[in-house]
């Protein structure tokens, strides 16, 4: 069974701040955002965890093996360098969604996204050290099959970015809706997803549904780890079978164990 901890990246007051004492220049906004992403990422990648920007006011980590000390200190790193504050929400759960709820419904009951007074909130609390296993997490990589034939090398870009998106869009309704799955962009025809303990079956139903939808054809390797990192290392491998061999979806749980090579 899948543990899941994720924490919810919450920018404090960020709306109003943007527009005091008046509205900032949409490039300042853009840099900062991409910058606090970037710093983000680092801290909690060299923790071996994953961060998604989402809508980049907030963001949402995979934190397995991070504790409260380590978000109390990202907290304060951030505040010493920005300009802004985050808030975090922790949730833990067999099921993605339901661990990324408790961490929402942590924050919301401190209060608003806009309240001015809601400072670096930590709520919530981190999977035990004594509960963690090295089956916590399942990461599926998905990638479009020859993206770079069908789009890139044949359409202008934004064409190719809507299609690429309808895909992503697609499959990240259909993971949510159907499984508790939650479905992340990471650039290029990239998706990484953060699944329940799901079967070849349900991947393989996950790819029936969005070339139906969308028109596009996706493939997928599967990882099983300890934190975001291991799962995903062997999710990468996995996925590097697929290539070789011309198939759909691969699990791969040998990577798994030397994801730190």
């Amino acid at each position: 069974m899948t543990n899941t901890q994720l924490s919810l990246i919450q920018i404090d007051n960020y709306g109003p701040w943007t527009v005091t004492p008046e509205p900032r220049r949409e490039m300042d906004l853009q840099t900062l955002q991409s910058r606090l992403f970037a710093d983000l990422a680092q801290f909690v990648g060299s923790r071996d965890g994953y961060v998604f920007f989402t809508r980049f006011d907030n963001m949402v980590a995979v934190t397995n093996g991070l504790d409260e000390a380590d978000h109390e200190l990202l907290q304060e790193s951030i505040a010493n360098r920005y300009p802004v504050t985050i808030s975090l929400g922790i949730g833990v759960d067999s099921s993605p969604i339901e661990a990324l709820e408790a961490g929402t419904a942590g924050l919301q009951h401190a209060g608003s996204a806009q309240d001015g007074d809601r400072r670096e909130v930590l709520a919530g609390d981190a999977l035990p050290a004594s509960d963690r296993t090295d089956e916590d997490l399942q990461i599926a990589h998905f990638d479009v099959n020859d993206a770079t034939g069908k789009y890139t090398d044949r359409l202008n870009e934004f064409d190719s970015f809507i299609h690429i998106e309808q895909g992503y869009a697609t499959l990240m309704r259909y993971l949510r809706e159907e499984y508790g799955g939650l479905s992340f962009f990471v650039g290029g025809d990239n998706i990484i997803s953060v699944c329940p303990n799901m079967g070849e079956a349900g991947y393989r139903d996950a790819i029936r549904h969005v070339e139906q939808e969308a028109g596009v054809e996706l493939k997928v390797g599967v990882g099983t780890g300890r934190t975001a990192h291991e799962a995903g290392f062997a999710a990468k491998h996995a996925l590097e079978v697929c290539r070789e061999h011309g198939t759909d979806v691969e699990f791969d749980r040998v990577y798994a164990e030397v994801a730190n090579d």
